[in-house]
């Protein structure tokens, strides 16, 4: 995502800023240690993106609602966040399983989502002394976003469908998803070459107004992308061989600070067991389509599922 100047300074003080927080250390009182009743404080990050503000806000208001100071270090760049948690900066914040696999770790591809997991919350533990909680049924992948009245006419609802039906398609690509391996290359791999009628590069940015003005049949998506809840217009395919690993949502939690205060576990599992991937467009909507704050967006969700 391409930040401003302003915006990037500003990242740059808050991670600055969180560097020198005490967080998640329990304090000593007359009677021994404090409890997260007495206002212990524990440092939440967040990416630079909505859905990453959004719930990081909602782990905020439920660890404020069981009595601990939520310190909020939102807006760092994806790049940076992992670095900010191992680095003591921050206590907490939302990861996917698939971004910890093959960005954090580096490691080969499993599209199985339980054993993504199992693999990401194993190393995790070993080489950073962090822990995965549970995972949530919200998955925020790659996929591939078809016009509704091409689905219907043409009756594609998997990739395998769009696959047979290639040559109909005019594909509005973002450029590198056609070299990428885990874009066109590795969708030839599994499902046999896409010869699209047509082939053009847009911004991401503009790909819902291109698709929507008809200038376009299909593109590449993100599957919790705000849009994606408009369903009389947009059809989000299945990818029904599984070209691409899961990227469940979960909060990831230094050791530390989960030992000092072990509620924070049940507290945040609670939020993961909600969340699942239509939840998750619907309020990235409100955010992205329908201008509302983040905050209040999150405040919302928080106070129907408390």
């Amino acid at each position: 995502m391409k930040k401003t100047y302003i915006r990037l300074l500003a990242m740059g003080l808050a991670v600055l800023m969180a560097s020198s927080l005490t967080g998640c250390k329990k304090e000593q009182s007359n009677g021994g240690e404090k409890t997260a009743a007495a206002g212990e404080k524990i440092r939440v990050g967040s990416k630079d993106f909505t859905e990453g503000l959004l719930v990081s806000e909602i782990y905020a208001l439920a660890l404020e609602d069981h009595g601990y100071q939520a310190e909020r270090i939102f807006d760092i760049a994806g790049s940076s966040v992992h670095t900010s948690l191992v680095n003591d900066e921050i206590d907490l914040y939302p990861e996917y399983t698939g971004t910890g696999l093959l960005t954090v770790l580096g490691m080969d591809m499993i599209t199985d989502p339980q054993e993504v997991y199992d693999t990401v919350k194993a190393e995790y533990e070993k080489q950073f002394q962090i822990t995965w909680l549970d995972y949530s049924p919200a998955n925020d992948g790659q996929g591939i976003v078809i016009t509704k009245e091409v689905s219907d006419r043409l009756g594609i609802r998997t990739l395998s469908d769009l696959q047979a039906h290639a040559g109909e398609i005019r594909f509005a690509s973002q450029g590198e998803f056609d070299e990428r391996d885990d874009g066109v290359p590795a969708m030839n791999r599994v499902y046999g070459d896409f010869k699209w009628k047509s082939s053009k590069v847009y911004d991401g940015g503009l790909k819902y107004e291109v698709l929507g003005k008809g200038e376009a049949d299909a593109a590449p998506a993100y599957t919790t992308e705000g849009q994606l809840g408009e369903k009389d217009k947009f059809v989000l395919l299945e990818d029904d061989k599984h070209v691409w690993p899961p990227y469940n949502l979960a909060p990831v939690v230094r050791d530390d600070c989960l030992e000092a205060n072990p509620e924070i576990a049940e507290i945040l599992n609670g939020i993961s067991a909600d969340l699942d991937t239509e939840t998750l467009t619907a309020l990235n909507a409100k955010v992205d389509l329908d201008k509302e704050e983040y905050e209040d967006v999150a405040r919302e969700y928080y106070e129907s599922i408390r």
